[in-house]
């Protein structure tokens, strides 16, 4: 009659202390065995989520790339427009050779500013408009071999048609027109890159957020139902206590009533 209170006693201590572990923890799925179903589907969340914040991370490295190479040819295309204007001031028939040639003094260093600007500009060591490197793969999607390029241009006097261009002769300002129309479509091109990077960093830091919401709800512990049960179960545990030890001593009462009836 003994071992049936204390066995239920047994187990009354095993699951108000794995309640108390819950209720530390903060975690309704601790192990398997609270939820097998439930803790795979968490660690799946858990994996996509962090695949989303890695490539969100790429991302944003790459955004940094299509800064860093846009501002260069923002930088390229105030000089190509100084060397248009100059041009247009050394093609006036006012201008004798001395002049021309002062104004050619400042083309050139101009064209060395973009020269210089072109195989100087790189991000973690890799040129990115000297033309020696291809397009750049950012890897913005978790699954493995989707994801976007930035297209990597090659802006070198040579590339611009515009190297040895000199103003003290013949020259064609058409020139520094194709050159200018060049650089612009590699801004428009890179700013596009641009828009497209942040609209995909959004959303994975979106799906990463509803990632984290959605393994929360699975894997996270109501504190306040859980402090109810834990006192609930406390309640009936000392009840049962309360009962058992009754039941001893009316069994004390009823053995000692016998041997004294004898």
């Amino acid at each position: 009659m003994r071992i049936s209170p204390v066995s239920n006693n047994y187990n009354t201590n095993y699951n108000t202390n794995s309640i108390y572990g819950k209720i530390a923890s903060g975690k309704r799925i601790r192990t398997a065995a609270d939820d097998a179903a439930g803790l795979a589907i968490a660690n799946k969340l858990k994996r996509h989520g962090n695949g989303l914040d890695v490539a969100a991370g790429n991302i944003s490295d790459g955004i940094g790339v299509a800064n860093i190479k846009d501002g260069a040819l923002g930088t390229m295309q105030d000089s190509l427009q100084r060397i248009r204007e100059l041009s247009v001031k050394a093609s006036n028939g006012m201008y004798g050779n001395d002049e021309r040639e002062m104004i050619q003094t400042e083309i050139d260093q101009l064209l060395q500013d973009i020269e210089g600007t072109a195989v100087g500009t790189q991000y973690n060591e890799k040129k990115l408009l000297d033309g020696s490197m291809a397009d750049m793969y950012i890897a913005s999607n978790p699954s493995a071999g989707e994801g976007m390029s930035i297209k990597m241009e090659n802006v070198t006097l040579k590339a611009l048609g515009i190297d040895g261009y000199n103003v003290t002769g013949d020259f064609d300002i058409g020139r520094i027109d194709a050159a200018m129309e060049k650089v612009s479509r590699a801004r428009s091109s890179t700013g596009a890159s641009t828009n497209a990077m942040y609209h995909a960093y959004n959303y994975n830091k979106g799906a990463s957020e509803e990632a984290l919401s959605s393994r929360s709800r699975i894997e996270d512990l109501d504190i306040g139902k859980a402090v109810a049960k834990q006192k609930s179960e406390k309640l009936m545990k000392d009840y049962r206590m309360s009962m058992l030890r009754r039941k001893m001593q009316d069994d004390n009462s009823l053995v000692m009533r016998m041997f004294g009836n004898m």
